[in-house]
């Protein structure tokens, strides 16, 4: 939304109304304490580094000023991201062994080591006046890299892992604008991206003409992207602030250029540190598209920056088929492969990319080594389309394809004089099925699949889905049966989730929650059960206590089972009578019924709302039936949204039948709400029925006319579906929501189709045709709400509301 209507929205309501607001205590206090760690597990598996992160930020910050260029949003002061999050601080863990058992030929009970003897954990010295905006491990595990925020740019510092000591390398001149601005190498010294000298230029403030596109043969159908370039000032500007040049830098700060000046999007070094990957990007720039379509050229460099091999120049890519299947013509995902010294990989269309060619194999996997003079090799070709490729230290290789219109994957196993064999061949939609992901290490050169000691399994970790919740587990994968032997699994009342062995097959570092204990991390022997803890985070928000969910499980009126998380107040009772209720979901398609029934999610998880969180409405005596499952199937090959709204409100009238039989919810007292697809989903619901009593719509598209060319897993166009994509649009039933709908919306949304003019014409429309409703834009936010005021005015709005329309509701 401009400054200008903006400017007109404010003036047209009391002085008062444009003002932050907060919600009800004790929401204002659990917003503005700092959320837990993050951990990361160093490359030799030595050491845990702790992450701290601060509260939300505030408008000040998330509202300073920003360019809006070729899909991104660049800090003009410091050359990176505007929106990039950052780390208040960093401490570093020792990692020891596990505890050995207390008796011979016994499993002890579990038993946490005590927080006392916890390892006392190494402070990362970090200079005054600096944010932590990045931290990586060096390949050795001995030094961190550290990039910092300072007021005027990024910088690069060192740290000593054992002792937390720390020195600058760089002045603030790192780009962040296009990649991270720093990769470490082999041989201890980083290859970082400096951002261009000399001043931005200067858009004219009086156009010197007028802004053209043209168009004239071929089609090219592309998505509704937010901050396109509009002007040759637009132009301009992207060019100056994308502008980067290759340098290795070594622990001693020494600094040499390794390449010219351009617009690189990366430049990644080998695994053996002899080479560099770079890509970047040429004009012609466009309007229509973002800048990872714009014309690229990758290349292999030798480590003085002279060329090796040019692996590919790619075109503008603004005619790619509007399909989840469809892929740009030439080689993509160029990388490195693990295992080898300078190896790369990447896949190629074998069908232009449109799947609609008709094609018996869609990709090829390709490969090219060190001296990059032979021709690359084609290792294997796909059915399907390529989806990732893990390399063991043996040469042997896991490919991975996938095909998104029939929800198909499959994982093949490559070796040198083998037959390529299927491993797992399922339903991407098969949750219960999910054999889980392939747990890597650190090899000689790069991560490779983690082997066990006679080399003849692998190890799978996945979140184990099944009837009773999520059970995260690692299984022991035999190569030559195929077979997998359990190893752990996680039980009730607890949510532990797998993170790396620290050894194959013996030590696992655990991820541990449950409902009254926040997550922690834990070290545990599979022999012999011994534990010892590594971290004791205490709770960051106690005045929520805890929030436990009951699993429903309920039938759609067509047989499909459904499941949702309900959450009722601290000390509730039935005999105080039911409740006003909200709902809170986001329907999501399925190409099979049983796909759709699958239960996800754990009620064992350790639940703390965070930022604008429906949960937090818990604390003013709301129900809460969080996530009920609104799936939109489409069976032997029909389209799911062809019946979308009919399945939409079969899944709200069983999820309201649900509550209302359990004897918690009032059915005069319902709401309904969502964000995004979910806000879609709420004012369709107030179209099509009279469920609720009154619904709250964030951050929503409701107009599929203006995302013409597809939207979610659409990929039929407006003329291809006209029956469907106005069938689906509440803006065309505007003249049908009678009950009050509050629409909320970040004044500078970036996610695609959700333009913030979405929300301005939906409620022009609801005006027009007498309708109740409120219509909030949150200045400088963007889909998702950041700063603190922002998101405190956020849950005022809908706690004001509820209590409004539904709590006191007469």
């Amino acid at each position: 939304m401009n400054h200008l209507l903006m400017a007109l929205f404010a003036a047209a309501l009391p002085a008062d109304a444009t003002q932050y607001k907060e919600p009800p205590a004790p929401i204002p206090a659990i917003l503005d304490a700092a959320p837990a760690p993050t951990v990361r597990l160093s490359p030799d598996r030595q050491w845990l580094l702790v992450m701290e992160r601060p509260a939300l930020p505030p408008i000040s910050e998330v509202g300073a000023p920003e360019l809006r260029l070729a899909g991104i949003r660049i800090n003009p002061r410091t050359y990176a991201g505007s929106r990039d999050a950052f780390m208040t601080g960093l401490k570093l863990i020792a990692v020891p062994g596990a505890t050995p058992a207390a008796a011979k030929g016994k499993a002890p009970a579990k038993k946490a080591t005590p927080a006392a003897t916890l390892p006392k954990p190494v402070t990362v010295q970090i200079p005054a006046g600096r944010r932590i905006v990045q931290a990586s491990f060096s390949p050795d595990s001995k030094s961190l890299a550290i990039i910092l925020g300072a007021d005027d740019g990024l910088e690069l510092a060192v740290a000593d892992v054992a002792t937390g000591a720390s020195r600058t390398l760089t002045e603030a001149k790192l780009s962040g604008v296009l990649s991270s601005p720093c990769s470490w190498s082999a041989n201890l010294a980083l290859v970082c991206l400096m951002r261009t000298e000399g001043k931005p230029p200067q858009k004219p403030v009086i156009p010197n003409g007028p802004a053209i596109q043209e168009t004239r043969s071929g089609s090219a159908p592309n998505p509704t992207y937010q901050d396109m370039l509009q002007d040759p000032g637009d132009e301009a500007l992207f060019e100056h602030y994308a502008t980067s040049r290759p340098v290795r830098i070594t622990l001693d700060g020494a600094a040499v250029p390794i390449g010219p000046w351009g617009l690189y999007r990366r430049a990644v070094p080998s695994p053996d540190g002899r080479y560099v990957l770079v890509q970047k990007i040429s004009r012609p720039f466009s309007y229509v598209v973002p800048f990872t379509r714009f014309p690229a050229t990758t290349e292999v460099w030798n480590s003085d920056g002279t060329l090796a091999k040019r692996v590919a120049e790619t075109p503008l890519q603004d005619g790619i088929p509007i399909s989840n299947d469809a892929v740009p013509i030439g080689p993509r995902d160029v990388s490195w492969r693990g295992g080898a010294p300078s190896t790369l990989t990447w896949a190629e269309a074998k069908d232009k990319g449109d799947p609609k060619n008709p094609a018996t194999k869609r990709d090829a996997f390709m490969t090219l080594s060190e001296p990059f003079t032979a021709a690359p090799q084609t290792v294997v070709e796909l059915e399907y389309r390529y989806d990732g490729a893990l390399f063991g230290e043996d040469g042997s290789a896991m490919v991975t394809e996938g095909w998104n219109k029939t929800k198909r994957t499959r994982t093949w196993r490559l070796r040198t004089g083998a037959a390529p064999e299927v491993l797992f061949d399922r339903s991407s939609e098969d949750r219960y099925g999910d054999p889980g992901d392939f747990l890597l290490t650190q090899g000689t050169h790069g991560y490779v699949l983690l082997a066990s000691a006679d080399k003849k399994a692998l190890y799978l970790t996945g979140t184990g889905a099944s009837p009773e919740g999520d059970r995260p587990f690692v299984d022991s994968y035999d190569l030559l049966s195929k077979k997998t032997t359990r190893l752990f699994r996680s039980t009730a009342p607890r949510y532990e989730q797998p993170v790396a062995f620290l050894d194959a097959g013996r030590t696992l570092l655990l991820r541990r929650e449950s409902v009254t204990e926040p997550p922690n991390y834990v070290l545990l022997n599979l022999a012999t059960k011994a534990e010892t803890r590594l971290t004791d985070f205490p709770d960051p928000t106690p005045q929520l206590g805890d929030l436990k969910p009951e699993v429903l499980h309920y039938k759609r009126k067509d047989g499909v089972d459904l499941t949702a998380n309900l959450y009722l107040p601290k000390g509730y009772t039935k005999e105080q009578g039911p409740l006003p209720f909200l709902l809170w979901a986001y329907p999501q398609e399925f190409s099979s019924a049983s796909a759709a029934s699958q239960v996800s999610g754990s009620p064992y998880r350790f639940q703390r709302p965070q930022g604008a969180s429906h949960l937090f409405l818990l604390t003013l005596g709301y129900g809460i039936l969080d996530d009920p499952k609104m799936p939109i199937v489409g069976e032997n090959g029909k389209e799911p949204n062809d019946t979308y709204v009919a399945q939409l409100v079969a899944s709200a009238e069983a999820a309201v039948k649900a509550i209302v039989d359990l004897g918690v919810a009032d059915p005069k007292r319902i709401a309904v709400g969502g964000h995004s697809y979910g806000a879609f989903m709420t004012a369709n619901l107030l179209a099509h029925t009279d469920l609720f009593a009154a619904g709250i719509a964030r951050s929503g598209a409701y107009n599929r006319t203006l995302t013409p060319f597809g939207f979610q897993n659409e990929d039929r166009t407006f003329w291809q579906a006209e029956e469907t994509y106005m069938a689906m649009s509440p803006f065309a039933f505007a003249d049908r929501i009678k009950e009050p709908i509050l629409l909320i919306h970040g004044a500078a949304d970036t996610n695609t189709g959700t333009f913030p003019i979405q929300s301005d014409r939906f409620f022009a429309a609801l005006k027009g045709h007498g309708a109740t409703a409120k219509l909030v834009f949150l200045p400088a936010e963007a889909h998702g709400y950041r700063a603190r005021e922002s998101v405190g005015h956020t849950l005022y709005e809908m706690a004001n509301w509820l209590d409004t329309y539904v709590k006191n509701r007469k």
